[in-house]
């Protein structure tokens, strides 16, 4: 299936969506390309950093790894504990 027919069909779809549901659509969809845009950029950001730890030394990375993992432990249970 080429992009021009999955336009068509995504269009199809749109149209058969009730109009009281259709800003709720919209919301989705721009919010879901805008997250797109963000995740491009963020890879193209990021990719500036590749190969900065090359001259770290083991015992050193091996610690910078567990404090990352640590934050990131620390970071998702305080999600947990205010989401739920």
């Amino acid at each position: 299936m080429n992009i021009s027919d999955i336009q068509t069909r995504v269009i199809d779809e749109v149209r058969l969506i009730p109009q009281n549901k259709l800003l709720e659509l919209y919301s989705f969809i721009h919010f879901y390309r805008l997250g797109l845009e963000k995740i491009q950029t963020n890879t193209e950001d990021i990719m500036q950093f590749a190969g900065s730890w090359e001259e770290m030394q083991d015992e050193e990375f091996d610690k910078f790894s567990e404090d990352i993992a640590e934050r990131r432990k620390t970071a998702y249970s305080k999600f947990c504990n205010n989401f739920w």
